[in-house]
């Protein structure tokens, strides 16, 4: 981090900062209204809420971690370019089920640190779940350490899949998608499209799925829930098996058990 005259904080003293920003940003969640809808682009909605808690917690962590960036879904970067951490936010991560009163969507926070997380923090609002790990510590929900489902068998596994693609280039990419779908749903037990990949990822972590799959990257999207799965013990790769990083094309969490007969299902396409 930049000499500034002030000794850098640990991930020790982050993690009740992250919690903190994440615990007012399910507040103004579950008490607001969606209110104003800005298209982005094609069938690609930001409401006021998701721009006001982006806001809020950018102005609370600069105030409380002056020295670390920001990225956030809405507002992209602020903060030093060359700082040695980096906060990656969604505030509302399953916008589209927020707006149609479908409790799936989460607040994702994530710490990063050259390439990788080491810092995350997800919260389910309308459920009530708040997950958090930090590097080397473990996974937990509230405060009681998670693992993965310890399966064997895809057949007895629940698969989350990402969002079908919207806009430029949607009817390729969907293609792709549809095989998978079709892969996945002659071999797993069931398949679900849960429309948040922080929910998808903390659920692998919890053993609640057997794993998610995803063919996008967004580090808002993914950060706080990749490290979350990583420690609890799931494997996080890309699509053909190579190990996950921030400029992955996709993100596969699984539990251990099913990865070696998941993974074929994915990399031949």
């Amino acid at each position: 981090m930049p000499k500034t005259g002030r000794v850098p904080p640990t991930l020790a003293e982050l993690l009740p900062i992250a919690t903190e920003a994440v615990d007012r940003a399910a507040r103004m969640i579950r008490e607001r209204a969606p209110g104003r809808v800005v298209m982005k682009g094609d069938r690609d909605p930001a409401t006021e809420v998701d721009y006001a808690v982006e806001d809020e917690v950018r102005r609370y962590l600069r105030a409380m971690a002056p020295d670390v960036a920001f990225l956030g879904e809405e507002g992209g970067h602020s903060g030093r370019s060359d700082a040695e951490f980096t906060w990656a936010l969604d505030p509302i991560d399953g916008t589209v089920n927020f707006m149609h009163g479908l409790p799936l969507c989460a607040v994702s926070l994530a710490l990063i640190s050259g390439s990788r997380p080491v810092l995350g923090v997800v919260d389910v609002p309308f459920l009530d779940l708040h997950y958090s790990a930090v590097a080397g510590g473990g996974a937990f929900r509230g405060s009681q350490q998670v693992s993965p489902a310890p399966l064997q068998s895809l057949g007895s596994a629940v698969v989350a899949v990402g969002d079908y693609a919207v806009g430029v280039g949607s009817v390729e990419k969907n293609a792709d998608r549809i095989r998978i779908t079709q892969r996945l749903a002659e071999n797993v037990e069931r398949v679900r499209m849960f429309g948040s990949a922080a929910i998808d990822l903390v659920w692998v972590a919890e053993g609640r799925i057997g794993a998610s799959v995803m063919l996008s990257n967004n580090p808002w999207d993914t950060a706080a829930g990749v490290l979350i799965a990583r420690e609890s013990g799931a494997n996080v790769v890309d699509r053909h098996g190579r190990p996950h990083g921030l400029h992955s094309e996709s993100v596969v969490a699984v539990a251990p058990g099913i990865m070696a007969a998941l993974l074929p299902l994915l990399d031949d396409l």
